[in-house]
């Protein structure tokens, strides 16, 4: 069996695709991740400014998921990143399983002592 590892994408959908080809774009992704994995969230953050222009454009619609998935699935995402149109970048990650862990252990440490200075 696969040991299944956590996952970050990052892709760039291009600006000049209409609104409903963007969230198409963006379903398409999303439902290619889901049926290969698990997802844990998916951040739109929508269109934003590029540190520089990529084929002429200066802005682009971003997207970040992060999900779970056996070792082999992040290497077909990346190609399939790569052959459609309408993607300007994309880049996919394995997240360290240490440091997530460490990072959620002093949020869940707070959140307690957060709570009680709100009363």
């Amino acid at each position: 069996m696969e040991k299944i590892g956590s996952y970050e994408t990052l892709f760039i959908v291009s600006p000049q695709l209409i609104e409903e080809e963007t969230k198409a774009m963006v379903e398409k992704f999303t439902s290619l991740i889901s049926a290969n994995g698990t997802i844990d969230s998916v951040n739109e953050w929508g269109k934003r400014r590029l540190a520089y222009p990529i084929n002429d454009l200066n802005e682009g619609y971003y997207v970040q998921v992060n999900f779970k998935s056996a070792p082999a699935f992040p290497a077909e995402l990346e190609r399939i990143f790569r052959i459609t149109d309408g993607i300007m970048r994309a880049i996919v990650v394995r997240l360290d399983e240490k440091k997530i862990a460490a990072a959620a252990a002093p949020a869940a440490t707070e959140a307690p002592a957060e709570a009680a200075v709100e009363e």
